[in-house]
């Protein structure tokens, strides 16, 4: 199952040209001193930070997940929970930070662990809404894997409330994305069920 929103979402990008010079400008017009001690090097830092954490945009998922998909006879549901991760908040460029858990019930086919906290990875590393990146996690397991179903629940904390605006240092965010069999209550139950265990 395809859609436009997978398809796009799965492009890689050409890295990105430097910004340094473009930092050292903000820079400047913070009323800072670009060429203090302290700030000679920030704007390459900086460039070097922010390819980092926008990463996402040039990495393949299929060539990620590299063919660590197998087929077994298993129907039942997989989760990996506590998925720690780090994005970029694509309003005020601002960090926000939190756990997946993804879970999918399979149809004869499983995907190595350790592909699912990447393929979160991948896209918490682009400029991002949490609602989105939920979506976007689900949306390429379903693609890759055509499971029976597909849950994303993402719990978050946005610096973007914590340190400006209402400034709400211990509110957080949780979203989800329920697709397939995971709409029916009975394996939505099940699923939150898991999660909310203790490791």
């Amino acid at each position: 199952m395809k859609s436009k929103a997978s398809v796009q979402i799965l492009t890689p990008k050409a890295p990105a040209q430097s910004i340094a010079p473009e930092v050292a400008g903000i820079v400047a017009k913070l009323g800072e001193d670009p060429t203090r001690e302290g700030l000679l090097r920030t704007p390459e830092r900086v460039d070097k930070a922010l390819k980092y954490l926008t990463s996402g945009y040039s990495v393949d998922v299929d060539k990620l997940v590299n063919n660590a998909i197998y087929s077994v006879q298993y129907d039942e549901m997989v989760i990996v929970k506590d998925i720690e991760f780090f994005s970029l908040c694509e309003h005020h460029m601002l960090p926000f930070y939190g756990k997946a858990h993804v879970g999918y019930l399979a149809r004869d086919k499983v995907i190595g662990l350790s592909k699912i906290p990447r393929i979160v990875d991948v896209f918490a590393r682009r400029l991002q809404i949490q609602e989105r990146l939920t979506q976007e996690i689900a949306r390429c397991l379903l693609e890759k894997l055509d499971p029976l179903g597909v849950g994303v629940i993402i719990e978050a904390q946005h610096f973007c409330m914590m340190m400006r605006g209402v400034e709400k240092q211990h509110s957080g965010t949780v979203t989800s994305a329920m697709l397939g069999q995971f709409k029916k209550k009975e394996t939505r139950d099940e699923f939150l069920s898991l999660v909310r265990q203790k490791s």
